[in-house]
């Protein structure tokens, strides 16, 4: 009888509130929080940060500050830098000259809390539309069952990180993964945006947030697609460039 490889997972977690109905531990996890936690993980890692250290609470990362380290402190609340910190999670934070070398400490309202609700995954990954084709490229070869976990805002559905997790879809579908109905649903809306991801998006509460704040070119940012190819990966407390 010959030889039927076993079909993968390919899932989708639509909020982190729904991070307990799913085995972490039997998946890849890939934490995606586009607007702009791990936007600007992978734009720093690109950058030349040797570490991004994501912590949940605004008080773990402040705590970094007595122990001595040369590390930068990065906090995110509702879209605004907290008191205190060096920056919060814009991209324009993470560039070569301000992280090149660094080790940045991170927590955010959304990204930092989907990913420590994950940390029983047999491997944690970080994606956006920046390193899109990389991650998607390296999710291909796995052996592994792969969930994309939205991190939504406040525990509640979004339209981008969904939207992306179907952008990650589109390229791995023909592999032979069997995907979930939150999945389908999201390469569904994939293919309403696809044309034009700026347009589509701009529609969205998140958008709307960092408009407020005055802050449309993070979000103009981050839909830049597939200018890394750097996938930052959880080495214990650390996500570091995948090698």
């Amino acid at each position: 009888m010959p030889y039927a490889p076993m079909t993968k997972n390919l899932h989708v977690c639509l909020s982190p509130a729904l991070i307990p109905q799913y085995h972490v531990e039997d998946y890849i996890v890939v934490i995606v929080d586009i607007f702009r936690a791990t936007s600007s993980i992978c734009y720093g890692i690109d950058n030349g940060a040797e570490a991004i250290i994501p912590v949940a609470e605004v008080e773990e990362c402040m705590a970094y500050r007595t122990k001595g380290l040369d590390y930068l402190l990065a906090a995110e609340r509702n879209g605004e830098v907290v008191n205190g910190f060096d920056f919060g999670n814009s991209p324009f934070s993470y560039t070569k000259e301000k992280v090149a070398g660094k080790t940045v400490v991170l927590t955010t309202t959304n990204g930092t809390q989907a990913l420590h609700l994950s940390r029983s995954a047999k491997r944690i990954v970080i994606g956006s539309f920046l390193n899109l084709t990389a991650l998607s490229t390296w999710l291909k070869v796995q052996k592994e069952n792969i969930l994309l976990v939205c991190a939504g805002w406040k525990n509640n559905f979004n339209l981008e990180d969904t939207i992306f997790s179907g952008a990650v879809i589109e390229q791995l579908k023909a592999n032979d993964f069997k995907l979930d109905d939150p999945a389908i649903a999201a390469n569904d809306l994939y293919q309403l945006a696809k044309d034009d991801l700026p347009a589509y998006l701009a529609k969205t509460s998140h958008s709307e947030r960092l408009k407020k704040l005055g802050i449309e070119k993070d979000i103009a940012f981050c839909l830049n697609v597939d200018i890394s190819t750097s996938i930052p990966v959880l080495e214990g407390e650390k996500l570091v460039k995948l090698s």
